[in-house]
């Protein structure tokens, strides 16, 4: 996997992450409150050091129904302190007493009952408070750095962590693309697909970020309003899309690969279809997987970013990102940390 460029011309600094888990807090933020009624408990789960999908089979067999019936909106790091809701459908039984449920790692906050199973991608984000310890450069520069973010945000990267430890992930999407490799079940299938897109969609961006052109718009652009999955074709008509794209109210999008049209025109067209030239194998085996073309926005706007300055060493930073996105890809603007403890997708 290529170095990702920077967008703002590199890290600010260095420092540590992830001193204890504490240092990393992921707080999720949902899109409604349990409504008090209904076959499905909705637990708020604070948990330290544990996988996400192991503290739902957790919940499943101290409530004594299958895997299948817990679920969860999106996955938390583990080398971490997270909270998170959980669903658990008990149709017709009563509540087990949730508070002697002994699981490693795990508190349950709070239990209520919900007339809807919690979907994947239920959640409009995440909510991140981290700590940087020793941290080498200015408190100035730092401050600088954190108000360019506020006013641009940053590129709009998939982690690391969505390839899998060593990019291990990506290698076997690649295998598996060129029909090579062992037979994997559908849950495995899909991470390594969902590698190999997000994949495509880093180079992509990558190259419109060397080229200085990531939150520019060109002719025949996919912009994507703020906050929704919508988006219209910039044909050259609307004089002031510039500004809206300045003022992050639209953003120019990328290809998340799969069957069908790239849906862009003109230079936008040509620019995408030259940075994936190389890579024609991979889009169709992704077409062959049944994907369909989507898209995905190339920046991200980073919500409420703050620095709480502990001493002249270490930093507090807060700030919320929109699900699917990745602290990690802010992290490295400010002091180019990897995902390298990370085995978990971070703002889903």
């Amino acid at each position: 996997m290529p170095e990702l460029p920077y967008a703002f011309g590199g890290p600010v600094g260095a420092g540590q992450l992830r001193a204890e888990p504490e240092d990393f807090q992921v707080q999720e933020m949902g899109i409604c409150e349990p409504d008090g009624a209904g076959e499905h408990v909705w637990l708020w789960v604070r948990k330290r050091n544990a996988n996400t999908d192991w503290v739902a089979r957790q919940l499943a067999r101290f409530a004594g129904v299958t895997p299948r019936d817990v679920s969860y909106a999106g996955l938390k790091d583990r080398h971490a302190l997270t909270e998170q809701w959980f669903s658990v459908q008990l149709p017709g039984k009563v509540d087990p007493d949730w508070q002697a449920a002994c699981i490693e790692g795990v508190e349950i906050l709070r239990a209520e009952r919900h007339s809807r199973k919690l979907k994947r991608g239920a959640l409009r984000g995440n909510r991140f408070r981290l700590r940087i310890r020793d941290y080498s450069g200015t408190r100035a520069d730092m401050e600088t750095r954190l108000a360019t973010i506020a006013q641009r945000g940053i590129p709009n990267y998939f982690g690391v962590q969505r390839f899998g430890r060593d990019g291990r992930n990506l290698a076997a999407a690649a295998a598996m693309l060129r029909g090579e490799g062992p037979r994997v079940d559908r849950h495995v299938r899909g991470l390594y697909l969902s590698a190999a897109r997000s994949f495509l969609f880093n180079q992509v961006l990558a190259a419109r970020v060397s080229s200085g052109i990531w939150e520019q718009v060109l002719p025949g652009d996919a912009i994507q309003l703020e906050g929704r999955r919508s988006w219209f074709i910039a044909d050259g008509t609307d004089p002031s899309l510039d500004q809206r794209v300045a003022d992050l109210d639209v953003h120019p999008t990328g290809p998340l690969w799969g069957r069908g049209a790239l849906e862009t025109q003109a230079d936008a067209h040509e620019f995408e279809s030259a940075q994936l030239a190389a890579y024609s194998d991979w889009c169709k085996g992704l077409e062959r997987a049944g994907l369909e073309q989507d898209r995905r926005a190339l920046r991200v706007v980073v919500g409420d970013i703050e620095a709480e300055w502990l001493d002249d060493k270490d930093v507090v930073l807060q700030f919320s990102l929109p699900s699917g996105c990745y602290a990690t890809s802010v992290l490295r603007e400010l002091i180019g940390t990897q995902a390298d403890a990370i085995d978990e997708e971070s703002a889903e």
